[in-house]
């Protein structure tokens, strides 16, 4: 049986997760996860899996739920009680889920404890994928991707020689937005954004999907866990979501891995690999009902924070820490109607200009440039 600490629980990858340790129950077990705020369904994990360990954001909520699990479960908080999740002495896996800079350290920590990492948190690989596969690399642990662009693309590496890529073709539904034009993003709300066409997905993650910034972060995260350079990460619209993403080799041929919309495929792969477990559903993918599969070319002048995304990569040093931190703080504005949709772009392009990148920077450069980054929008937005 594997043995799971999981960060984010009560976020929508995080749920899902749940989703798959509950129908195989016999496979996994929870031993420890955290939760933010939501302490009404950290109680019904508590309940239902009976870990060693919780971690939540607040102190008194903290002392409210060890005052219920006396002798039962730990109780922890805030920064550190996220590490102690990550690095908790059971676990074998960690399956990192949360949302932000945040799961950063805890999942440092994790590798230099030796656990494996099924990496879900765009932003620990976006703002410091080199210190974290550096670190993968000397405590020999093995990064599994959960997202399912990334899954699909080490689906279909597996038997495969890295120096025969020519280049990863990452897919994107287009969001939200895909329809319309620059002109006619004028006005959207907060509603329209978060009404995706095909996943189910968190609300910080939906508005990224409208502005293409979702799949700005997966470019970037690309270049880290497989190793390419931006020149051979491309980006393709695909309408359905039906093929997460492909692998083109030199010698022409294309390996695509196949789905339905479903993120506990992807999430259970990583779980279970290198083994693959049954999925129960009444949704599997029949190419004979759908009929036909779409594409289109994405253009970078449309949608400009995947454009963003490359021109941070490309940079490299602090510059993909500032282009998430400022887009993280940006699409909270959004989210309180205290700017536009397109506005979130102006935020980011702004921070970026402002910013004279650090190259290679440690923990601790990109911490101060993170917080730098999103207090100098807070107060520009307070006045």
């Amino acid at each position: 049986m594997k043995k799971i600490s999981l960060l984010g629980a009560s976020g929508s990858i995080g749920l899902q997760t749940l989703d798959v340790l509950r129908a195989h129950q016999d496979s996994f077990k929870l031993v420890a996860f955290s939760v933010g705020r939501n302490i009404d369904q950290a109680r019904k994990i508590i309940e239902e899996f009976n870990p060693s360990l919780v971690s939540v954001q607040s102190k008194d909520d903290a002392e409210m739920l060890s005052g219920e699990y006396i002798g039962k479960t730990v109780v922890l908080h805030g920064a550190e009680g996220l590490i102690e999740t990550a690095v908790h002495p059971e676990a074998e896996l960690l399956v990192n889920a949360v949302l932000g800079s945040v799961g950063l350290e805890p999942t440092l920590q994790a590798i230099s404890a030796g656990k494996t990492i099924a990496i879900a948190n765009k932003e620990t690989l976006v703002t410091a994928g080199h210190l974290v596969m550096e670190a993968a690399r000397n405590n020999n642990v093995t990064i599994l991707p959960v997202d399912s662009e990334h899954s699909a693309i080490f689906q279909a590496l597996q038997g495969e020689n890295q120096k025969n890529i020519e280049r990863l073709v990452i897919t994107a539904s287009g969001g939200s937005f895909r329809d319309l034009s620059r002109s006619e993003l004028e006005g959207v709300t907060v509603k329209d954004a978060l009404n995706h066409p095909n996943w189910s997905m968190g609300a910080k993650i939906t508005i990224d999907s409208a502005s293409m910034m979702n799949k700005g972060l997966e470019v970037i995260e690309a270049k880290w866990l497989f190793d390419l350079p931006y020149d051979k990460i491309d980006v393709l619209q695909h309408r359905e979501s039906i093929i997460h993403s492909m692998v083109e080799f030199h010698d022409s041929s294309v390996m695509a891995q196949l789905g339905t919309p479903d993120m506990r495929v992807p999430i259970q792969y990583a779980l279970s690999y290198p083994d693959r477990f049954v999925h129960k559903t009444d949704h599997r993918l029949r190419l004979e009902e759908i009929g036909k599969l779409h594409f289109e070319k994405m253009h970078l002048e449309r949608f400009r924070c995947l454009d963003f995304a490359y021109r941070a990569g490309r940079t490299g040093g602090t510059m993909p820490t500032v282009l998430n931190a400022a887009n993280e703080a940006a699409v909270a504005l959004f989210l309180k109607e205290q700017i536009s949709f397109l506005d979130i772009e102006h935020v980011i392009e702004q921070a970026m200009s402002s910013h004279h990148p650090v190259p290679n920077p440690d923990l601790e450069t990109i911490t101060s440039v993170d917080q730098e980054t999103r207090s100098k929008i807070l107060a520009e937005f307070k006045r």
